[in-house]
């Protein structure tokens, strides 16, 4: 049971700040022996982390046609992510991608591009500069997050950043933008566990939800205050300092 509050707390809290979720569950279970970690254990956890998100924006969900313009665009952008992801999956490529070396060199260099697009001014705002143009290019971005190290969430803030919208809207962009893309994941891997005939529920399963749900509710709440008041400098500091020592690992 431990195994699994390591396992929810790393995905919950990993998925909605720029360093990336993937790289951490990599990272970690590269050291650590997940006797639990499978299959039905990995869709639980998203879907602890899909029921998160849509949880903590109901009121913008149920106000669907007063946002139906805004949930549009948050489609449109999460297009490219889900089919370069569902052909990365069905042509068995996205293992080929996760690699230790890497994780280091997209840790560090990812960081980096963070920080610089940090330093853009904080002038354009989500409801009224969310273009078609902008629409576009933070969702060609986000598909560098199927690469482990990048993060999904340090990408999308990365290209919002440079695209000039304050810090606060480049975080709800990232977080507006995991709806759809945790939701196909979830999807997905409800799909694989049934064509697999597997249909056992058991309490590590309720229990991985249930963290994995507290845990990103939680990060996501905190973040965004975190970020109205912060730059993004100590996820860059960590995010190269990581990247550092993977590297140093490998080559010295």
């Amino acid at each position: 049971m431990i195994e699994i509050i390591i396992l929810s707390l790393i995905q919950g809290i990993t998925e909605f700040i720029p360093v990336s979720s993937s790289s951490h569950l990599i990272l970690i279970s590269d050291y650590i022996k997940f006797d639990n970690r499978g299959l039905s254990i990995d869709v639980s956890l998203h879907i602890g982390s899909f029921l998160g998100v849509i949880t903590f924006f109901y009121k913008d969900i149920f106000e669907f046609v007063k946002n139906r313009e805004l949930f549009f665009k948050i489609f449109i952008s999460s297009i490219p992510v889900m089919v370069v992801g569902f052909l990365l999956v069905e042509t068995n490529l996205i293992n080929n991608l996760r690699s230790i070396k890497i994780i280091g060199w997209t840790t560090l260099i990812f960081g980096i591009l963070l920080y610089l697009s940090d330093k853009f001014k904080l002038e354009r705002d989500l409801d009224k500069n969310f273009s078609y143009k902008a629409v576009i290019i933070i969702g060609v971005a986000q598909v560098l997050s199927l690469v482990p190290g990048v993060s999904r969430s340090g990408i999308v803030i990365t290209a919002a950043r440079f695209l000039n919208f304050k810090r606060k809207d480049s975080a709800k962009i990232s977080f507006l933008l995991s709806i759809p893309t945790l939701g196909a994941v979830s999807i997905f891997g409800i799909k694989n566990h049934l064509d697999n005939f597997d249909l056992n529920f058991s309490i590590i399963n309720f229990v991985s939800i249930t963290a994995s749900f507290i845990f990103s509710y939680l990060t996501i709440k905190f973040f965004l205050i975190y970020i109205k008041r912060f730059s993004l400098t100590a996820f860059v500091i960590y995010r190269i300092l990581l990247g550092g020592i993977i590297l140093y690992s490998i080559y010295l």
